[in-house]
């Protein structure tokens, strides 16, 4: 079934695009939120000429990512933490923390984007991935410090 988006939908596409949806999905989620138009042959053409709209903004947009993907890429981080005299942090490095530092760089983006291989429960250099879109990651350089420490 084809569909114009309302709104932006997660996994499926961004607000003004006509996709091809599963009937039950539209039906069952995207109709009734508000979040879709179902097309019917009547009203195909006044949609897909909106459609056109989007792809400017797609690639206004790509284009933004690709840039922030750059400056993450390029930071290098310190965080300062209370840790033990083995080097072991009292409590982990959670990604709110990471946001955190992140938005003091000047760089915005949400925990759900950033991406922990292990959990970071000591000092020294990890390596962040950053999940920007599906298919763009960006790797920032953490450096764990403890918190009495000059560098």
């Amino acid at each position: 079934m084809k569909v114009y988006l309302l709104k932006d939908v997660q996994g499926v596409g961004l607000a003004g695009e006509v996709v091809k949806v599963k009937e039950g999905y539209a039906d069952n989620f995207l109709l009734p939120r508000k979040a879709a138009v179902k097309i019917t042959k009547k009203n195909e053409s006044f949609y897909e000429s909106r459609a056109k709209v989007v792809d400017n903004r797609k690639e206004v947009i790509s284009t933004q990512t690709s840039m922030l993907a750059e400056k993450i890429k390029d930071l290098s981080l310190t965080l300062k933490r209370k840790m033990h005299d083995d080097g072991k942090l009292y409590a982990s490095v959670n990604p709110a923390e990471i946001v955190e530092l992140l938005a003091t760089a000047g760089v915005s983006v949400s925990k759900s984007q950033i991406k922990l291989d292990k959990a970071i429960k000591e000092k020294g250099s990890f390596g962040v991935t950053i999940k920007l879109t599906s298919k763009l990651q960006s790797i920032l350089q953490l450096k764990v410090i403890p918190e009495h420490s000059k560098a």
